[in-house]
């Protein structure tokens, strides 16, 4: 019925009214903390200025700092490394023995409630920035490229990886990691595909963090143009095809509708990142006096879960626990 029958303003009168008719709900329990995780001989933390508050850990610290998720109700961290040396085949992603295995190893040994999600990709370990191998003319190649993506997240399961999640946005790689998973007795492993994966300005703070800006060139012969939307479903539902468990949208803020279209489309849990670029500006904001930063991160994770996102990377997770 029309006013004044009709007045919505009377389930808002009271914070209680208002929690009982609220229609998204965020939790730790929707939240993944992302760790970047570096080798060598220094142990600690290593502060990242374009990151404020978020540190390079050693493989002690970072056992540390998953101990505090787990204490503070947080499921789940996703691991990215940093090596002591990379090549141009990126050796140090799908090595035994590096960083993110080693880490893997010793988070879920003191930690074993702990969610360990790795990030698999070749980025951060080749010397030339980019996800793949390299052809002569300094293109990335698609397939021998997947081969070896498909051989890091074995070895991150290897570990003890309990979710891996391709990064690489490789056509064909969800399907040819399902496959190295399965045939080397990891068939329960699930795969969380970065299927919308962007070529997004909002990665500076991470390339920064990880040292994992190209060398030459850009990424967007590979990462989605910002804008398609119709492709992101595409993608998605390829992934979805090749054996994904749960398909990502990558960055998120900028991207909202992209979210709401995959979840719609593909009826799986869906991940969003929620990335360092869109940290960067919130902390940048309230260190300017321009918001309140408890306030707008808060509606801002609340914004992604609306949008259709079961899962949240961010890295406001440990503080969004605290004020939760």
């Amino acid at each position: 019925m029309p006013f004044p029958a009709t007045r919505l303003r009377r389930l808002r009168a009271t914070p209680v009214l208002r929690d009982l008719v609220r229609e998204t709900r965020l939790s730790p329990a929707d939240l993944v903390l992302p760790l970047f995780v570096e080798s060598g001989p220094r142990a600690g933390r290593t502060p990242i200025a374009s990151l404020p508050g978020i540190d390079r850990l050693s493989i002690s610290a970072a056992v540390q700092e998953a101990g505090e998720a787990v204490a503070l109700g947080l499921p789940a961290v996703l691991l990215f490394g940093i090596p002591e040396h990379k090549d141009a085949d990126g050796s140090g992603a799908y090595d035994d023995e590096g960083i993110v295995q080693l880490a893997t190893r010793a988070i879920k040994e003191a930690h074993p409630q702990l969610v360990v999600m790795t990030d698999v990709c070749l980025c951060e370990y080749t010397d030339h920035g980019h996800c793949g191998l390299l052809r002569a003319d300094g293109s990335v190649d698609n397939d021998s490229s997947v081969e070896l993506i498909a051989r890091t997240a074995v070895s991150h399961a290897r570990a003890g990886a309990d979710v891996v999640a391709p990064s690489d946005m490789m056509d064909g790689r969800i399907g040819a990691v399902r496959a190295a998973l399965d045939e080397e007795g990891f068939s329960d492993t699930p795969i969380v595909a970065y299927s919308a994966k962007f070529a997004s300005a909002f990665y500076g703070p991470f390339r920064d963090a990880a040292g994992s800006t190209p060398a030459f060139g850009d990424r967007r012969a590979y990462q989605m143009d910002p804008a398609n939307g119709d492709e992101a479903v595409r993608e998605a539902l390829l992934d979805v095809a090749e054996g994904a468990d749960v398909v990502m949208v990558k960055p998120a803020l900028a991207y909202l509708d992209v979210i709401r279209r995959v979840k719609d489309a593909t009826k799986l849990p869906v991940a969003a990142y929620n990335v360092s670029g869109e940290y960067a500006m919130i902390k940048a904001a309230a260190a300017a006096g321009a918001l309140d930063e408890r306030a707008a991160v808060l509606e801002t994770l609340t914004s992604i879960r609306r949008a259709g996102a079961d899962i949240v990377i961010t890295y406001h997770a440990k503080d969004a626990c605290q004020w939760l």
